[in-house]
């Protein structure tokens, strides 16, 4: 007798569970002028270094923090922590993507209002992570010009469920031989009308549209926030 019906009806189980704790962090977030920000991508894409580097550069201004989900050590969350913000670890085990417990869990004992931006970072990984809703209010897929231009094609899940896209590691894409016309052109293949950025963590090409495109999403998502330049 098959197990796949069985195996279905507690997939949904779970993803109800999810969604129902995810709409209770976006009533919290909302209610204290939070705006959040996941960020998911495959290994290697130079996630963590993206998101030091926007610490770095918002925490001066802003109240900024970061939830980084990983399979094991603590050595992401030590990184970021060098960029002056709040930063708590989630280690999930075998599991190969952050859900709305973990995220609620990791939250424990934090005073959101003391927050204006709130990243959280998932685990590596393009197909999970597209499942499980964390209660954010925009979520940015990376890619890097290592990866190839294909990788919107391959993964239309992630890209369809994402808000923006950013293509990561521009500094080595003459190395890398990648054609950003046809990575954006797949990109909006997929997901026609979705914002697309070309950036690099190492030269900080790219990273002002990216600060300006968060900071405008987070004004118009909370227009009676607190949010302002320290």
């Amino acid at each position: 007798m098959s197990t796949q019906p069985r195996l279905v009806e507690v997939r949904r189980n779970v993803l109800k569970q999810n969604d129902v704790i995810a709409a209770q962090l976006r009533r919290r977030f909302s209610e204290a002028g939070v705006f959040v920000i996941s960020l998911v991508s495959s290994p290697g894409s130079g996630k963590t270094a993206f998101l030091e580097n926007t610490l770095s550069r918002l925490s001066p201004a802003y109240r900024v923090a970061a939830l980084v989900g990983d399979l094991a050590t603590e050595n992401d969350a030590a990184r970021l922590r060098r960029s002056g913000a709040p930063v708590a670890q989630i280690t999930t085990g075998t599991v190969c993507h952050l859900d709305a417990t973990m995220v609620q869990r990791a939250m424990d004992g934090w005073n959101l209002q003391d927050l204006d931006l709130l990243f959280i970072e998932n685990v590596g990984n393009l197909v999970c992570p597209s499942s499980y809703d964390l209660g954010e209010n925009l979520r940015a897929v990376l890619l890097s010009v290592t990866e190839g231009e294909d990788k919107p094609l391959k993964y239309p899940t992630i890209f369809n469920s994402s808000d923006v896209a950013v293509i990561t590691k521009m500094d080595l894409a003459g190395a890398a031989g990648f054609d950003s016309h046809a990575a954006l052109a797949n990109i909006q293949a997929v997901r026609p009308g979705m914002p697309a950025l070309l950036v690099s963590s190492k030269t900080n090409a790219g990273m002002d549209d990216w600060a300006e495109l968060l900071l405008s999403r987070a004004g118009a998502r909370n227009p009676g926030s607190q949010l302002q330049r320290r």
